[in-house]
């Protein structure tokens, strides 16, 4: 892997990972004076890596039968739609 792959995979999915649910379910994890902090850490970032890994395996599998061009509309149309019931929740 290279510096040119491996720079825009990490930028787009550090910033993704900014702010959501995940993020601030392990803010309160650690901000309960009960948890170890380490503990929270390490048990965050297992299942970080876990997801990530299930994420790339289900990607091999779904290029061998579906065109990357498709792939592309459908996470784009995914991240739209996400964006505007977000944006439109009353919650």
């Amino acid at each position: 892997m290279n510096w040119r792959t491996l720079l825009p995979i990490f930028t787009t999915v550090f910033l993704a990972e900014l702010g959501d649910k995940t993020q601030l379910a392990t803010m309160l994890f650690a901000a309960d004076g009960r948890q170890s902090r380490w503990g929270v850490f390490v048990a965050a970032a297992l299942a970080l890596v876990l997801s990530t890994a299930l994420a790339v395996l289900l990607g091999g599998v779904i290029e061998r039968y579906v065109p990357g061009l498709w792939l592309r509309r459908v996470a784009g149309v995914g991240f739209i739609a996400v964006g505007l019931w977000t944006l439109l929740d009353k919650g």
